[in-house]
Parts: structure tokens; C-alpha cells; sequence
């Protein structure tokens, strides 16, 4: 006391009165400190009500303005881009998302996926346990350190070697959890996908009839990856902070005093409010360059598909032209991005690591200066090792609460992810259901054709004959090209489909295999096990050279079948091609690209091969001989009709007439016409009438030439 005394003798005037102001002020919070205790809790827990509740409301607004837009849609076209695109935000319906998709990646009290959240939780506790035992002997070191206690600082080092086994042991075990929930996660969310984008044709309707995702590639292998990342390291980044604010800050204030902790946790909170408030919107940002990302990722993809049309055209130019424009606009977002993550991060790291740290050596003070109750010793050893270990303590709380921070910026890509996938869940919900959305053509905003779109038919499966009853054949883009088609189809008569293009032949097909929907009337028609489809360009899967043979079927359903090789071998004898089987060493099993391993003939001939094997009722066959000689296809048609097969046929080839009872025929105005088929006399008026038009091709020529005869 006397060289405190004497201390505060040697100060100026000023100081001294500033000192004694302070003591006074530190005498009067301790005598009232229980008061004051309460009232900063007090008003720390009606603050947190209140924000409770403003959130609550909140969200009830946000919910009721999207309903609003929901019935009120735009009329504009800027105004319909920007209600059709959902903004990114933590809001209801982010969580709402997020939840439906916790219940597919965590579906169950025994699923594999909570055990390993369990066991992530677990080791999230002991590490944090461990690094708060951590802290306390860093404190002890020092202190012995500066007191010059050799023995208890070596025996301090060797607990700190032993202390380290479990530690690094407990890290390694969260980077594997980590690792395999995102595994898990992504296995489930995509074979949850699998199964509804493979499921009753929606992969063939999202491309088709609807037009509100374009790049379902992109969705299903990138997305789904990314959204699973980062989902499994939120929680970490998220669970482990949390846990480590509530731990240290609970052993913080048990040295520097809860009072003094809650306010720098009150200028902690109103600095990140402000750092909040000027966070761009990273989880729009994100999930605009996914989209950007999908769009190049289709465009390339796309010129691939349509490679050998661009290379016919020279239209490499143009092909350059688009996707440079694409990569261009990629990466402009990609930059716009990085600037404001550069000023972003400026601001993150002024406030979090100096600003922060000012107020953490402002709070470790507290035990130096001022007498807290709870505190330890007073001798310079216990003031070292208090500040040491609270010092510690705080860097981890302060680095725990900054991870908080950062780990909105990862909340809000997670939002991004979220919504990409959900709009996906979405949308294949809205086709299973039978709901479409998709530009449709000008017809379609006619009355008459929108009184057609508004209503659905109805498709009854029976064994019998296929028929269709007053049903409009309706385009994907909402053309009506046919508003009523009646006809029937018996088993063995077999139908000839003509017209010109774009008429509804086609479309006829594609009604009939379930791939577009029933505007009206009724369509009677056989399991779809009975009907199989022969395009003009046959679909050659990868895989063996027996299951381009046996495709959709696999070996086992072969096998059930009681089919043999040497069973396939003579139905490829049946169209000349057994000889593929011996080109290749391993035969049956032999793999290839075999669109580009066989010819356009062959490959027509192989679509043959698996209509023989499979044997339907019915056989859909769209100029599926084009490629192939008149030999050939003879041979394939009586083969049909031999196994029994009625077929129904869209083809211009005159030498097919003969093989069908029964010709559709569209006028290409709306019009068609069903009756019996006399292929002899068909054939007797169309050489008829091409004589007739070869002769009146000549007339003009005739009646020129009597013009210069009449005037010479």
C-alpha cells in the first residue's frame, strides 16, 4: 500500500483524479454488482423475446408476400423474369427446403447418417473439452515459466506431448465424419433423385413438355455434390463454435466476471450487425454461377450432340461465338463475385482479428486491475497465469464467434445449393403430378386451342385392341395439330401412318407410349410391356454386344426368359448380321462405342434383332428401314408377322404398303383420314396419278410450242 501510495504521489493532478474516479466507480459496481447482474440478464433475455418475435413476424411477411406474388403474377416481360426466378434468402422458405431434404439424407432414427452425426457430436464435445484443458495448462507453463519452477514446467511439457495423442487423434476422427456424411448425404439425394428423374418417363418429360430446367445434368451431378459439402461442413463449422462460445465464455466469466463478458459481447454483436448488414448476397451470387456454370457446361454438351450438323455448316464460328459468350458471362459473375468478397474479407478481417482482439485484451485486463471475485492469487505467477489462460480462452471464443460469422457467408451458398436442388424436387413433383409448364406458340392462346390445353383424357390399359376415342393430338409448345383422331387397331391389323411433316404422326406415337399427356377423349391401349418402339435412329446403350440385343433387359431377365445365346445368334442370322459376334474376340461380351462401331444400316438391323427378341403385340416401327435394303426389310416384316406381331408403321415407302391392312392418313390441315388399305389398287392410282402429273408437267410445253405454230 505504502508504494501504491507513493505511486499515485508521483502522478499529476489529473491522472490521480482519473485513477481515484475509477476506483470509485469499481467500489460502487461491486457493491451493486448482484443488481446490476440481474439487470443486464434481465434485459438480455427481453431483448432476446423481442427478436424472437420481430423474426416471427418477419417471416409471417415474407410468407404472405410470396403467396401475394404467387396469385398476382407478373404480366411484364421483365417483371415475369424476375418473379419466375426465386431469390436466394434465409427465410422460411429456405428452411423449409432444407428440412425436406434432411428427411431424404437423414431418413430415420437408425439410418447410418445419424450415427455418424452422433459420432461427429461426440467428438466435437471431447475436443473442445480438450481444448479448454489445453488452455489451463498453457496457463500453468507460464506461470511456472515466470516463476522459475523447472520441475513443474517439464512435467507441464510432458502432459502437453500426452495431451496431444487424443488431440490430433480427435481431429483426424472429425475430418473423416465429416467426409463420410457428405459421402451419405450425397448417396441418398441422389438415388432419391434416380428414382423419380428415371421413374415413368419424367427425364424424357422434363426436356420435352417443360421448359423450367434446362440443365438437369448440372442439377443431379454438381449441385446435388456441392449442396452435400455443404451441408456436411456447416454443421461443423456451425455445431463446434457454438459449443466453444457457450464453454469459454461460461469459464471467461467465471475469471473476468459475466458482466464485463456480456457487454463486449454487446459491441461484438452490434459490430457484426453492421458487418451483416454491408455482407453481399453470397447465396444469390452462388446460385447464379451454378446456373452460369450449367448453361456452359449444356452449351458444350450441346455442340457435341449436334456435332456433325455444325461441322456440314461450317458453323464453327458461330458455335465459337456462343461459347464464348457463355464463358464470357461466367466468368464476368466469377469476378463481380471475387471483388466483393475481396472488400468483404477486408472488412471480416479488420473487425474480427484487430478490432475483436482490442476488446478480448480490454477484457483479460479486468482481473489485473480490478479485484474479481472468483479470481485466483494476486501474485505476479497466478496474474500470469490468469491472463495466459483467459487470454487463450478468449482467442478460441473470439475464433470460435468469428467461425460463427464466416459460416453465414457458408449459410448462405448452402441457400444457394438448396434452392437449386429443391427447384429440381420441385419440378419433378409437378410432372409425376401431371402439372407442365412450358412456352407454348401464339395458336395456343387462342380460346379454342386454351379450352383443349385445359382439359385431360383418360388412358385405360387393356388387353384388346388399341384405340383412340375423340383424343386431339397437342405438340409440347401447345399446337393443336389434330383436334379429334378416332381409330382402332386390332391385333393383326396392321397400320400404314402417312403425311407430311410436322402433321401428328409422331406425336400419335408418343401419346400412345405415355410420354405425352391426354388432352381429351379417351386412349385404350395394352400394358406397356406389349408395345416396343423401332425409331429411325436406333438407341444403342453402352455396354456388351449381347445387351444391345436383350436392352432394356438385363442378363438376368434374359436368363428368366429361358434365351440362350445361340438363341440370339440365330435371330442375328435372321437379319444377315451373326457375323458381328465373330468380329470381336470376346463375343457376346464384347464392349464397344458401338454408334460409332457400326453403321447406320447395321445399327438399324440390331433394332430389329431386339424387336425379334422381345416379341411384342404391337411394334411401333418410324422409318426404322431407311438404312437398310429392300431385301432386308422384307425380311424383317415377314419375321414380324411371323412371331405375331401387329405392326403399325410410319413410313413413305411405297414397297410397305403390301405389308399393312389398314393407312392413317393426315392432311397436314388438321384433318385425316382412317379405311381399309388395298395395297395393289393404292399402287395402280399412284402410278395413275404420276403419269397424270407427268403429263401435265409437259402441257405448258405443249401449249407454248402451238402458241409459235399459230404464230408462224
Amino acid at each position: 500500500m505504502a508504494a501504491q501510495s507513493k505511486f499515485l504521489a508521483a502522478l499529476p493532478t489529473s491522472e490521480r483524479s482519473i485513477k481515484g474516479l475509477i476506483d470509485e466507480l469499481a467500489a460502487l459496481y461491486l457493491q451493486h454488482r448482484t443488481r446490476i447482474s440481474r439487470a443486464v440478464y434481465l434485459t438480455l433475455f427481453v431483448t432476446l423475446l423481442n427478436r424472437i418475435r420481430t423474426a416471427i413476424n418477419e417471416q409471417k411477411a415474407a410468407s404472405r408476400r410470396q403467396s401475394e406474388a404467387r396469385q398476382h403474377p407478373a404480366t411484364g416481360s421483365a417483371e415475369g423474369e424476375s418473379t419466375s426466378r426465386k431469390r436466394v434468402e434465409i427465410n422460411r422458405e429456405f428452411f423449409k427446403n432444407l428440412f425436406r431434404l434432411l428427411k431424404i439424407v437423414i431418413p430415420g432414427w437408425k439410418s447410418k447418417e445419424l450415427r455418424l452425426l452422433i459420432g461427429h457430436s461426440i467428438f466435437l464435445v471431447i475436443r473442445t473439452l480438450i481444448s479448454l484443458y489445453v488452455a489451463e495448462l498453457d496457463g500453468r507453463l507460464v506461470s511456472n515459466l515466470v516463476r522459475g519452477k523447472g520441475r513443474d514446467f517439464l512435467i507441464g511439457l510432458v502432459w502437453w506431448m500426452i495431451v496431444a495423442i487424443p488431440a490430433t487423434f480427435t481431429n483426424s476422427m472429425l475430418s473423416f465424419h465429416q467426409c463420410k456424411l457428405s459421402l451419405q448425404y450425397r448417396t441418398r439425394l441422389t438415388n432419391y433423385i434416380h428414382s423419380r428423374y428415371l421413374g415413368n418417363m419424367t427425364f424424357y418429360t422434363l426436356s420435352a413438355l417443360d421448359d423450367r430446367i434446362k440443365n438437369a445434368d448440372q442439377l443431379i451431378t454438381v449441385d446435388v455434390a456441392k449442396f452435400s459439402n455443404s451441408l456436411a461442413e456447416l454443421y461443423s463449422n456451425i455445431a463446434k463454435p457454438v459449443l466453444d462460445m457457450i464453454i469459454y465464455n461460461y469459464s471467461l466469466s467465471r475469471s473476468v466476471g459475466g458482466e464485463g463478458l456480456f457487454f463486449m459481447s454487446l459491441l461484438v454483436q452490434l459490430s457484426a450487425n453492421v458487418m451483416r448488414a454491408l455482407t453481399p448476397p453470397f447465396g444469390k451470387y452462388v446460385a447464379d454461377e451454378a446456373r452460369l456454370e450449367g448453361e456452359f457446361r449444356f452449351s458444350h454438351s450441346r455442340l457435341i450432340d449436334y456435332s456433325e450438323e455444325v461441322a456440314l455448316y461450317h458453323g464453327h464460328e458461330a458455335e465459337k461465338d456462343t461459347l464464348d459468350k457463355g464463358y464470357f458471362t461466367l466468368i464476368k459473375h466469377v469476378n463481380r463475385i471475387l471483388r466483393r468478397r475481396f472488400y468483404h474479407g477486408f472488412m471480416e478481417d479488420f473487425v474480427i482479428k484487430y478490432f475483436w482482439g482490442a476488446l478480448g485484451l480490454l477484457l483479460c485486463s479486468v482481473p489485473v486491475f480490478f479485484k474479481v471475485a472468483g479470481a485466483k492469487g494476486t501474485s505476479m505467477g497466478d496474474r500470469t497465469e490468469n491472463f495466459v489462460t483467459n487470454r487463450r480462452m478468449l482467442l478460441m471464443s473470439s475464433d470460435a464467434f468469428g467461425r460463427v460469422m464466416f459460416s453465414y457467408k457458408e449459410i448462405t451458398e448452402l441457400a444457394g445449393y438448396t434452392a437449386r436442388v429443391s427447384s429440381l424436387l420441385d419440378v419433378l413433383a409437378d410432372i409425376s403430378a401431371g402439372h407442365f409448364e412450358k412456352k407454348l406458340v401464339s395458336s395456343a392462346s387462342t380460346a379454342s386451342h386454351a379450352a383443349v390445353l385445359s382439359s385431360r383424357g383418360r388412358v385405360v390399359e387393356s388387353d384388346g385392341a388399341i384405340a383412340f376415342r375423340r383424343v386431339p393430338i397437342v405438340s409440347p409448345n401447345g399446337d393443336v395439330l389434330v383436334r379429334e383422331l378416332s381409330f382402332t387397331v386390332a391385333p393383326g391389323a396392321h397400320l400404314l401412318i402417312v403425311g407430311p411433316n410436322g402433321c401428328g404422326k409422331s406425336s400419335l406415337f408418343r401419346i400412345l407410349g405415355g410420354l405425352w399427356p391426354v388432352y381429351g377423349g379417351e386412349v385404350c391401349k395394352p400394358p406397356f410391356e406389349d408395345i416396343f418402339y423401332l425409331p429411325q435412329r436406333p438407341y444403342l446403350s453402352r455396354g456388351s454386344l449381347r445387351q444391345q440385343i436383350i436392352y432394356p433387359d438385363g442378363v438376368r431377365e434374359m436368363r428368366d426368359k429361358g434365351v440362350t445365346d445361340g438363341d440370339l445368334y440365330r435371330i442375328l442370322a435372321v437379319v444377315e448380321i451373326e457375323g458381328i459376334v465373330d468380329r470381336y474376340p470376346e463375343g457376346w461380351d464384347a464392349e464397344q462405342e458401338w454408334t460409332d462401331a457400326l453403321s447406320g444400316g447395321l445399327q438399324q438391323r440390331v433394332a430389329m434383332a431386339r424387336l425379334f427378341y422381345h416379341a411384342p403385340k404391337y411394334a411401333i416401327l418410324d422409318e426404322c428401314t431407311s438404312s437398310v435394303t429392300l431385301e432386308i426389310e422384307r425380311v424383317m416384316y415377314d419375321e414380324a408377322k411371323r412371331l405375331g406381331i401387329t405392326l403399325m408403321t410410319v413410313s413413305h415407302r411405297r414397297s410397305l404398303w403390301k405389308y399393312h391392312t389398314n393407312i392413317l392418313q393426315f392432311d397436314g390441315q388438321g384433318d385425316y383420314i382412317f379405311t381399309k388399305l388395298d395395297a395393289e389398287r393404292r399402287l395402280l392410282l399412284e402410278d395413275e396419278k404420276e403419269e397424270l402429273e407427268l403429263q401435265l408437267r409437259a402441257v405448258p410445253e405443249l401449249e407454248k410450242r402451238v402458241a409459235e405454230l399459230t404464230a408462224s
